[in-house]
């Protein structure tokens, strides 16, 4: 007796392949949402030093840019090479640089660590690092 099967096994091929794309996508998409996006707003350009434990790297941040995904397991951000501009970032946040600070700019962004804002200002994201 001879069993044959290629009903089943082409139905088997097209789940799993349907699977392997959805996880494939579920991959890309969960990386860039845990990682941290910088948007320069500012007129300037500005240099952005990220350092994660002992990785540093620095991005060179024309007026308007954004740079996307990195910093994915938190980092220290530093803004033109100044020890006093250093910002603690968890990975998740999406922030930007207006006038020469950062600040929280997306929904990602803990509200019970933003200190309150000037009038008229928006929210630092961190305060520097002491």
């Amino acid at each position: 007796m001879k069993f044959e099967c290629k009903y089943l096994s082409s139905s088997l091929v097209g789940a799993f392949a349907f699977f392997l794309s959805t996880a494939a996508t579920l991959a890309v998409t969960s990386t860039s949402v845990n990682a941290i996006s910088i948007t320069n707003r500012d007129d300037k350009d500005h240099k952005v030093t990220v350092i994660e434990g002992e990785a540093k790297t620095d991005h060179a941040l024309k007026a308007t840019a954004v740079v996307e995904n990195i910093c994915m397991k938190g980092c220290v951000v530093r803004l033109n090479d100044s020890e006093n501009d250093e910002y603690e970032l968890e990975g998740t946040e999406v922030v930007s640089i207006e006038d020469g600070y950062l600040y929280y700019d997306g929904p990602d962004a803990p509200a019970e660590n933003m200190p309150a804002p000037a009038p008229g200002a928006p929210a630092p994201a961190v305060p520097p690092k002491s």
